[in-house]
Formats: structure tokens, sequence, C-alpha cells
């Protein structure tokens, strides 16, 4: 007899079976049981300037046993499944999600993997009746996590701060403070974070110390920082909560007027030790310069050794472990204290190493990871190359500098200019580039960051945007400002920036200051004229856009490299790589990038990975004088130099983002042969596809550079004729030649004058523009198609879809004929 439970849904199961089992075993279903938890959001996809998210994963139900405290994950089946079939899937969440007990179900029982077990009980069946309690799976868990007395055991059960806005921890922000909090419960006293730029490592920082402090674990803590805007975000942001526990060292605040009203404002307060007034505080922020070599004296032995408990290190990577820094030296005259270092790229050179001081990462949440579940922006790359950048520029006999001195007879490069050398006209073409790409996207209110050599750099770059943005500047001259540390003005302007309601700056032309710590939700456009070596620097640049601000419409970022710089893809230490890199070649337009994309593929976001209802344009496009740096006399300033963009053909970036050091006609005659062995192999797969954008998708997937490929060769060629002459050695045609073989053939007089004009139309299409743009039914949306009717009327003139889409495959059929 068939079990009247076949007939019951995965949700009946659930709630008839499931939910009853556990809630029978003790735990408390409101405050202790979540179901259908969604732990990702999606990840971005991005086509052109159209976005859609990915699904979310999620779990069917997660059981806590303290809130944001997991502890179990169950998956539920239908009853047509067997109870443990939904084990490999829970497995998968609860390794993502570090939970250690784990349930598959189909309402007659449970199977139950215990990831602490390594003996004969790792997986054993269960009834319905004896689910485990929260205290049974509480006892298992700490002896696993090595949690022996009362006292550790009342630590890491310590409650969360109960935001009463509905803000909760992300699964990967549980994880980093559940790990700190049980380590420092244990008594581990040096602990590393790494978390992406961008994933919170603050709010983090603030769960983690509440936790202590509310616990008693930690008493007096120490936030400290390298730079006041980091203090001041931190101050008003995620450590409001701690009100008049909190106070920033050597500062006070200030209420300022300007016109934009009432500001609060941290200023010095050029104080000298201590008094019962500050003992009084419980949290304590502050910046390593405040508290080191302060007019000859270190402020912070004004302070005992043994004053502070904790001592958490925002962005560690920037010197605290360097062993002769004397960021370093706070960290050894509190060495009793417990060390945190929160860090988005941990630093490990010859001279100053995270994890020798620190240990190993406690835990790791990475950029690849945030841009895969969703939490962080994906990019795309725009690479332009110079020609005196990539070749090299040499001055003629007897130049002559600006200030009429000599030009060292030389050969100058990408490292020289803006360093050593400044190009004028150099300058003035990466701000007519820069410019280009935001009227391109129809966006000149797109927050940009500009990040130049120096200072002297940055105001050279200020002047040649406002030149090139004259019409803007002219009718606010905040849309473009320098923001770097000796300018005040610029700095004052750096909270307008970064705050997603204010309009103005729009473009911020920075060297340093902006590297790190600058929370630029809205930032969509960053433009690199650096010379960046470094990975760390690298990472923390690129973090300036990876913020998501879905209100908005912040979902994605470009940036614009023109110095090579993003040639560090190629580290093996990177991780996280573009959407897609952009080669820009002689005299060509990067505004229409997004455009271009869009025309590149007919195909649709992937609707089985997508949630349908996200899918939007990216950007909302909003409605649309400093003081002046000298020049720098120690360097030499040029003039009447021919600067363009150099054509660059050969470079490109493999299907997993790594650079392609052969060129790209080597490369892809490799992967083509990998794949065919003879020509008539490639052949009869190129004939017996159905729609050839498929061949060009998984051409793609193989690595082949389509696009690059048809550029470094010859982009009116037919892709299949390249790809057999660069393979095979065969003469290629192009695909004007293939069109009008069809066009002698009198191939079309079978067809009614009507299917014969649009065939024609579809036939000039492909010769313009090639055969991926004449494969979907949107194709006759466009000129010259529209002049037909409408897509439904000029299907119908075929006989319907199905023989419409017969008659593009004939088409492409007649349009390879002699191959066949």
């Amino acid at each position: 007899m068939i079990s009247p439970n076949k007939s019951l849904s995965e949700r009946d199961i659930c709630t008839k079976f499931i939910t009853p089992a556990i809630k029978n075993a003790g735990w408390n279903i409101d405050t202790q049981m979540r179901e259908e938890v969604s732990f990702t959001d999606g990840k971005i996809t991005v086509r052109g300037n159209i976005t859609a998210r990915g699904q979310r994963k999620r779990a069917d139900y997660i059981l806590y046993y303290k809130p944001n405290i997991p502890i179990a994950i169950i998956e539920a089946k239908d009853n047509k499944h067997n109870i443990g079939d939904g084990i490999q899937q829970a497995l998968e969440y609860a390794q993502v999600l570090d939970i250690l007990f784990v349930f598959s179900s189909n309402g007659d029982g449970f199977l139950f993997h215990d990831r602490t077990a390594t003996d004969e009980t790792i997986e054993t069946e269960l009834s319905l009746d004896d689910f485990p309690s929260p205290e049974d799976l509480w006892e298992k868990y700490k002896k696993f996590k090595g949690i022996d007395s009362s006292e550790q055991a009342l630590v890491a059960a310590q409650e969360y701060f109960p935001d009463n806005t509905g803000r909760s921890p992300r699964y990967y922000q549980q994880i980093a403070i559940n790990r700190t909090v049980e380590a420092i419960a244990k008594e581990q006293n040096r602990i590393l974070l790494v978390m992406a730029t961008g994933t919170g490592k603050t709010y983090t920082a603030f769960q983690i110390i509440y936790r202590l402090w509310k616990s008693r674990k930690k008493k007096r803590i120490l936030f400290l920082a390298d730079r006041t805007a980091l203090i001041d975000q931190t101050r008003r942001g995620d450590f409001k909560h701690f009100k008049d526990k909190m106070t920033v060292i050597k500062k006070t605040i200030m209420e300022v007027k300007d016109d934009e009203g009432i500001k609060e404002i941290l200023v010095s307060n050029k104080k000298r030790g201590i008094d019962s007034a500050d003992k009084a505080y419980e949290i304590f922020l502050g910046l390593y310069q405040g508290l080191t070599n302060t007019v000859g004296v270190d402020a912070y032995k004004d302070f005992s050794p043994d004053f502070f408990d904790l001592i958490v290190v925002d962005e560690c990577h920037r010197g605290s472990a360097a062993d002769d820094s004397s960021w370093r030296a706070i960290l050894d005259y509190f060495s009793s204290a417990t060390h945190i270092g929160l860090t988005a790229t941990p630093k490990e050179n010859k001279s100053v190493s995270n994890t020798e001081y620190f240990g190993d990462a406690l835990y790791t949440y990475s950029l690849k990871q945030g841009i895969d579940d969703g939490f962080l922006a994906p990019y795309r790359v725009v690479r332009v190359g110079l020609n005196i950048d990539m070749e090299g520029w040499r001055p003629e006999k007897g130049k002559l500098d600006k200030r009429g001195r000599p030009v060292e007879d030389r050969i100058y490069n990408r490292s020289d200019f803006d360093q050593n050398i400044v190009v004028e006209e150099r300058r003035q073409l990466v701000a007519q580039k820069i410019t280009e790409y935001m009227i391109g996207q129809k966006n000149r209110f797109m927050k940009t960051i500009v990040f130049c050599v120096d200072i002297e750099h940055a105001e050279g770059m200020r002047k040649a945007l406002v030149k090139c943005n004259a019409d803007l500047y002219q009718q606010n001259n905040k849309y473009i400002m320098r923001i770097t540390g000796d300018e005040e003005q610029g700095k004052r302007e750096l909270d307008n920036f970064i705050n997603p309601e204010e309009k103005f700056p729009v473009i911020a032309v920075t060297s340093k200051l902006m590297t790190t710590g600058v929370d630029a939700q809205t930032c969509q456009l960053i433009i690199l004229d650096a010379n960046i070596q470094s990975m760390t620097e690298f990472k923390q640049i690129i973090g300036r856009g990876t913020r998501i601000n879905e209100e908005f419409g912040k979902l994605y970022f470009t940036i614009i490299d023109f110095r090579d710089v993003t040639n560090l893809f190629a580290d093996p230490n990177f991780d996280g790589d573009p959407i897609r890199v952009k080669v820009v070649g002689e005299n060509e337009d990067i505004g229409n990038t997004e455009a271009e994309e869009l025309l590149e593929t007919d195909e649709d976001l992937p609707s089985d990975e997508i949630d349908e209802s996200t899918i939007m344009p990216a950007y909302q496009i909003m409605d649309g004088d400093n003081d002046l740096q000298e020049e720098d006399p120690n360097k030499v300033i040029v003039n009447g130099v021919d600067v363009r963009v150099l054509v660059s053909r050969e470079l490109a970036f493999d299907h997993e983002g790594k650079l392609i050091v052969v060129g790209v006609k080597d490369f892809t005659r490799t992967k083509v042969k990998e794949r065919f062995k003879t020509m008539n192999d490639f052949l009869h797969y190129w004939n017996d596809a159905e729609r050839k954008e498929a061949i060009i998708e998984e051409l793609t997937q193989q690595g082949i550079l389509v696009d690059a490929f048809l550029t470094a060769v010859d982009k009116d060629a037919d892709l299949f004729d390249l790809i057999c002459h660069v393979a095979f050695d065969q003469k290629p045609l192009t695909r004007k030649e293939r069109a009008n073989n069809v066009k002698k053939r009198n191939y079309f007089s079978k067809y009614s004058e009507k299917a014969r004009l649009v065939l024609e139309s579809l036939l000039d299409k492909y010769a313009d523009e090639g055969i991926n743009n004449i494969e979907t039914l949107d194709v006759l949306k466009l000129q010259p198609f529209d002049a037909f009717g409408s897509v439904y009327e000029i299907v119908k003139t075929f006989g319907g879809k199905d023989k419409y889409l017969k008659a593009v495959h004939e088409l492409e059929e007649e349009i390879y004929q002699q191959l066949a």
C-alpha cells in the first residue's frame, strides 16, 4: 500500500512532520528556528548596463542555540525522496555557513550527519521522536570547539547587540564574530580577520567588541585606525550604540556651521595625561598619529600598559605589523591586551608580516566570495594604452621644458610620467577619455575617483578635467574636487562625496588619501593613472567600488586603466576577476562600452540562474575654486608631444581572467587544435549547430577571446573563415564575399516577396555585423526590419515562429554551403 505521505508537498512535510519534531525536542520555534533562510543575495550578472541577480542560496531550516549562533541545518524533501536525499545539499551549505550538525528529512525521520564525529557515528538515522534538543547539540558543540569551562561558555553564548532596525549579521560576519569570540574566550590573544573591502569589517568589529564587553570578558577596549575620517565614520556609524561609554582619544567633538547647516567635526584638544573622566569611558577610538610622537612624547604612555584589555587594529596591513614601525610600538606597549587585526589585504613581505604578528587568519572572506554571493559589485575593466607609455618617448634634440631648461636626452616611459616628467598632452588625453566615457554612458554625474601618482599630479588632473567639463564645472565648482591630504577644502568635501544623498562632488581626484577605508557606496567609476605595483594597494583601490547600493542603482562599476595596473589580475594572489576586459584601440570611443556588450551577444541573462524580479537598468541617471598646488620644481614639464591611444590588439585575458602572454592568434590556434583535430571535425561541428551563437559561447568557454581574435586578424572576415585560416591554413573569405555568393545563386526566389526582402536584409546584416546578430527574433525590432511590420507580422509572413527560424537556419546553411 502506498503511503498517503507520498502525495504531500515538501511544504506539507515541513509543516506536518519536521517542524513538530523540532518543537517536541525542546526548540523554541520563534527564537531558535528559522525556515527558508536565504543567506546570499544572488550573484549580480551584467550585460551592458542591464543587471540581474542570480538565485539566492536558501536553507530549508537553520536552528540557533542563541540568535546568530547557528548550530544545525536541515534540508527537507517530499516523501517521494529517500530520507537522506537532501544530505549532500545540506552538507554543502553547512560547510559555507560553518554549521556542525546536519540533517536531511523526508518526513519519515532524520538522517543526522555529525561533522564533529570521526568514527562510525558520523551518520545515523533518527526517528521523528529522537531529534536532539538544543542542549544536546550545544554540549557537542562546546566539546568540539574546546569550550571547557562555564566561564568560556558564558562568553561564547553572549548574545549579539539587539538592533531594533532589523539589521542582523550576514552569514560570513556571523562566522567571523563567533570564531573570534570563542577564540578569545579560550584566551587566544592574537587574531587576524581577512574580509574583502565592502563586506562590513567595522560592523563585524562592533559586534565582537559588544559581546566581549557585555560578557565583561573585556572591559576597556581601544579601536585603532590611522585616519580621522575612519575614526569619524566608525564613531557616527556602527559604534554609535556605545553612546556615552565611548570617547575619541585626544579629540573633541565640535559643532560647526557652514552653508549646508550644522555639522559635527573632530578637532584635537591638545590634552596631555588622563584623568577620572577618561577612566569613566570603556570604549576608546584612537588615531595612531594621535598616540605617537606628539611634540616629542608618545601620548599612548599616558595610559598604563595594562589599561586596555582589547585592541582592535583597523586596516592592520598599513603598518601595525612592521617590527620597526611607531604603530607597532603601541601594540608592544599594550602587549598584555588581546590584539585583533582587521584587513582586506594582509601584507606579507621581507619587512612586514601580518601573519607573523597576528598568526594565520582565523577567517577569510574574499573578494571573489563576495561577488559570487552578490554582496559585492562586479566590475569591468577598460584598458587604454597610450603610445608614449607603451613605446616610450625620447625628446628631440635641443628640447626645452616649459622653464626653458634642456630636457635630458633619454627614453622616458610610464614609470617616469607624472613622477619625474610631466607631459601636458598626456594629462589632457587622459581627462578627455574619462569625460568621453561618462558622456557615452549618458551619466556625467556618476561618482568617480581618479587615482594619481602624487599631489601635484592630482592637481594637474583636476585642471585637465575642469577644461574637459567646463560646462558642468561652471555650474558648480564642486563638480570636480582634489581630495588629498594637504587640501583642507577637498578633505571637507570627502563626506559629501561618499554620501549617496549628495550630488557633489562628482569627480574626486586623489593620490593616496582615498585608497582605503573610504565607504564610497555609489562610486561607479575608478580611474587608474598611478603606477601601482603592490597587490595590497591594488585590492584596496578596487575596494572603493565594490560596495552595492541598490537604492541608488549602484550594482557594478568600471575601472579605466591607463597604466596596465590590471596586469595584477595575473598574480596568483588575486581573486575576483572582472566581468569583462576591453582593450582600446587608436581613435576608439570608450563611451559606448556598455552598449557594445549588449550588441556583442543576443543571449538573454541566463534565466535558470536569474531571479527575474531583479532585472533592471544598473544606474539611475541623476540630473545634472580650489587653492592651486604649486608646480613641483623637481619635475620636468614639457608640451608639444604627440600623445595618442595606441592600438593594442594582442593583449587579452583568458576565460579564467588570466593574462594571455602569447599573441591572440597563436593562442586561438592552440585552443582550436586542442578541440578539433582536423578541419573536417570543425566543419561538421559548425554546420551541425542550430545557432552559431552557441558555438561562439562554447569557444569562449574554452578560453578563445572571440572579439580580441577578430580584432587581431580581420574584423571584416567571417569568424569561421578566420578560425579555418589561423588553425588550418585555409584562405579566408570576408562576410561580404559570402553574402554575395548567396545572392549570385538566386536562393531567395522560392520565398514570397516580403519574406525575400526580410531574408535579404538579414543577409546584409550578416555581411555588416556577423552571423550571431541574425539569429534571434530581437533583430526584427531594428532597422530596416521595423519597416516590414511588427515582429509578429514578420514571423507570420513565414507561417509562424518555427518556420521563420527554419528559414534563418537554411539561410545560414546557404552562407556556408560551399563548405559542406
